[in-house]
């Protein structure tokens, strides 16, 4: 019915704008007495067996939803209904910001993909904290933080440190998102000794609580081995508890849109289909070059129960959807678990 029905009439619209309308769609319905009720019977998946635990966390389900979707956590309730083990929220940012300008989401429908330059769009900090107030321990929330666009290099770690205090004890595992290629300055957040500097200082920030949080870095999958190399050593050097493979791509390589229709949409990160291949050799390689030494949540390109259990089978130990959960709808989530069980 999704796929037949609801997906071309909302694929009429514009990107963004069918987003905000099915926030609030869901928002409403999800009001309505046993509609929650009713989603969970349909696309939960209650089975010991889909476990997980991962850096100290016990996850119901080994499939999640990755940042970028509920950027403010104010839909992470009514999307667990879909049967998400965890919920990403952000990318989290000291201050709102608005983003890059307008038009800044299209859709690569012969691709099943996305180009976005969202540009780290989002209430800021504040905001989502009073919305992840009213959680109390019922959904996995991973917070995946970043900085502000005005931000000045120099004081880019004292960004990433304010959200992290904050956000603290409100999610369960931090991501520090330092792949994305939206946003300026996107050398330096890729530099080794900056990205020491930046993992330290959470880390100090962490070991001053009380209950420390699980760490995970999201990188690019555009880095060639050497830097995959480099990867590991940082894993290995930080102690860092774990690596999100991957971020959307800049690769606009063997992909099925037009040129013309390309430099129409101009610069912006590729997700969906396009980087499934990609995504998955990035898991590989660092499992096995690293001996499967640290925690892989592998993400990009899911449109199906094989690309997930390619993802697992990769040496990924969860995975998490966006663009494959709007080209394939929420029965995705089910297909997904039920394989995992056979």
């Amino acid at each position: 019915m999704y796929k037949s029905i609801i997906r071309p009439i909302l694929f009429l619209f514009d990107p963004e704008k069918v987003h905000y309308f099915t926030f609030s769609l869901i928002k409403t319905l999800c009001k309505i007495p046993f509609v929650s009720f009713i989603f969970r019977s349909l696309y939960v998946v209650d089975d010991k067996r889909l476990e997980r635990t991962l850096f100290g966390i016990t996850f119901k389900s080994p499939v999640g939803l990755a940042a970028g979707f509920d950027k403010n956590a104010v839909l992470y309730k009514e999307l667990s209904n879909f049967g998400f083990g965890f919920i990403e929220i952000g990318t989290v940012t000291p201050k709102g910001q608005v983003g890059n300008p307008k038009k800044r989401l299209f859709r690569l429908k012969d691709d099943q993909g996305i180009i976005n330059r969202m540009g780290f769009n989002n209430d800021g900090v504040e905001a989502a904290i009073k919305n992840l107030k009213n959680n109390n321990g019922q959904v996995i929330i991973g917070g995946n933080i970043g900085k502000n666009t005005e931000t000045k290099p120099e004081n880019y770690t004292e960004d990433y440190c304010e959200v992290f205090k904050a956000l603290h004890p409100y999610v369960d595992y931090f991501v520090l998102n330092v792949s994305c290629p939206n946003v300026g300055s996107h050398a330096k957040l890729n530099d080794k000794d900056y990205l020491i500097e930046l993992i330290s200082a959470c880390k100090l920030l962490n070991s001053e609580e009380k209950k420390q949080k699980p760490i995970l870095l999201k990188i690019a999958p555009d880095l060639n081995n050497i830097q995959l190399d480099e990867i590991i050593d940082l894993v290995n050097e930080t102690k860092i508890d774990g690596v999100i493979a991957s971020n959307t791509s800049t690769n606009r390589e063997n992909l099925k849109v037009s040129k013309e229709r390309l430099e129409e949409i101009g610069n912006g990160g590729v997700s969906g289909q396009p980087l499934k291949n990609q995504s998955t050799a990035v898991i590989k390689y660092l499992a096995d070059t690293s001996n499967k030494s640290f925690p892989i949540v592998g993400v990009g390109g899911i449109h199906s129960e094989k690309d997930a259990l390619d993802k697992l089978n990769a040496g990924a130990d969860l995975v998490q959807l966006y663009t494959g959960f709007i080209y394939e709808g929420p029965s995705l989530v089910k297909r997904i678990n039920k394989a995992i069980l056979q």
